[in-house]
């Protein structure tokens, strides 16, 4: 957030984290962790053996912070589902977080030239909101101009290629004031086994939209012939080439690169698809059968890069249930309205935020509602939508 000479304070992991915290609370952190980087990333929202998790084989990654150490939870701790809460409320020198409120964040990583550290245009932050019954996903727009600690000010998706997840995960949390608990990575190549492991994916789709997948996809040598979509505008079954030119697709103008179609479109289009095809995935999982289920968890594994302990991965075992009856809300930040493009600065043109302050506060109505104090019950209409599960 900017102070009043204009420049950014830090609301970081380093300051106090304002939460609400008790036994149970913690294990349902756990629990609700565990679920949802499976069933988003490729897995599934049903009842898991205890041995298939025991031997899964997730990529592994440190903590995100020396003061955030993943806690191992017993399975016998995470029957119930409880927390007790008070009101949040943002302060400067406060993380804002709630012990029936888990955020994640889901990155997926360019890194075809084998970088430490690729480039990540989808940042996602997914949060499992037990209070309200609700399942939030928020995009983080690349071109967002933000403090990066350590770095100063740039883009925020420049803080994932100097640091990774742990860096881009303070720089929200430096400029957006909430506390970010997990987070998991899924590569190109990796997001294009999972879909084909799930067997494709059914997206409804515009006519640009498929001719800029026929366009991509001849274009880079995946299929000999031009038009691999020949269906007309409406559901069609995408493979995982096929969806990640979908959740890739920021439109084309006319003559770029070479080619004759101009699509419209731009970012905002880009990460609207990417929210949109993690709520289908959502929905398309709900009626696996058991067998199917274990073949994908044993499938998509050793695909995610997370920080989650194969001791947290086992805690999950009887209330994924429960959360196929949330309801799937979508945003984005920065808010319409609080935002401008700037072209003027060190590194380009960029999406500057007009007010930091306002900014943080639409992001805590947002994800925490009627918890917070002074906050309005429910989101901001201009910046997210809601549909049922």
């Amino acid at each position: 957030m900017a102070n009043s000479n204009g420049h950014y304070v830090d609301i970081s992991s380093n300051t106090q984290v304002f939460k609400l915290y008790n036994k149970k609370g913690r294990a349902l952190r756990i629990l609700c962790l565990i679920f949802s980087i499976l069933l988003l990333l490729g897995g599934s929202a049903m009842v898991y053996y205890y041995a298939l998790l025991n031997s899964l084989n997730f990529k592994d990654l440190s903590s995100l912070a020396t003061n955030d150490k993943p806690d191992s939870v017993a399975a016998t701790q995470t029957a119930e589902l409880s927390g007790n809460g008070t009101q949040l409320t943002i302060g400067d020198g406060q993380l804002l977080q709630d012990s029936k409120v888990l955020n994640i964040m889901l990155f997926g990583e360019d890194n075809s030239q084998g970088d430490k550290y690729g480039r990540t245009d989808t940042m996602i932050m997914m949060s499992i909101d037990n209070w309200h019954k609700k399942l939030k996903l928020t995009s983080f727009q690349r071109d967002t101009y933000v403090y990066i600690p350590g770095y100063g000010e740039n883009k925020i998706n420049a803080a994932y290629t100097y640091g990774g997840p742990k860096l881009t995960i303070e720089t929200i949390e430096a400029n957006f004031g909430i506390k970010i608990d997990r987070y998991a990575v899924v590569d190109f190549d990796s997001f294009i086994d999972i879909i084909d492991t799930l067997g494709g994916i059914d997206m409804e789709v515009t006519q640009d939209e498929i001719d800029y997948i026929n366009y991509q996809m001849y274009k880079n040598g995946q299929v000999d012939e031009y038009t691999t979509i020949k269906d007309a505008p409406g559901i069609v079954h995408l493979n995982g080439q096929e969806a990640l030119w979908y959740a890739r697709n920021r439109g084309l103008s006319k003559n770029e690169d070479g080619n004759e179609i101009g699509i419209d479109g731009d970012d905002w289009d880009r990460t609207s698809r990417q929210r949109k095809l993690l709520e289908t995935l959502f929905n398309s999982l709900k009626g696996a059968d058991i067998t199917k289920i274990v073949q994908i968890v044993s499938s998509v594994g050793p695909m995610i890069t997370t920080n989650l302990k194969k001791d947290e991965i086992t805690a999950l075992v009887s209330h994924a249930p429960t959360y196929l009856t949330y309801t799937v809300e979508q945003s984005y930040v920065p808010t319409e309205g609080l935002w401008y493009y700037e072209n003027n600065t060190p590194v380009g043109s960029v999406i500057a935020i007009a007010d930091m302050n306002a900014q943080r506060m639409e992001f805590a109505k947002f994800i925490y509602e009627d918890r917070l104090t002074g906050g309005n019950s429910g989101s901001s209409s201009s910046s997210s939508s809601a549909s049922s599960n």
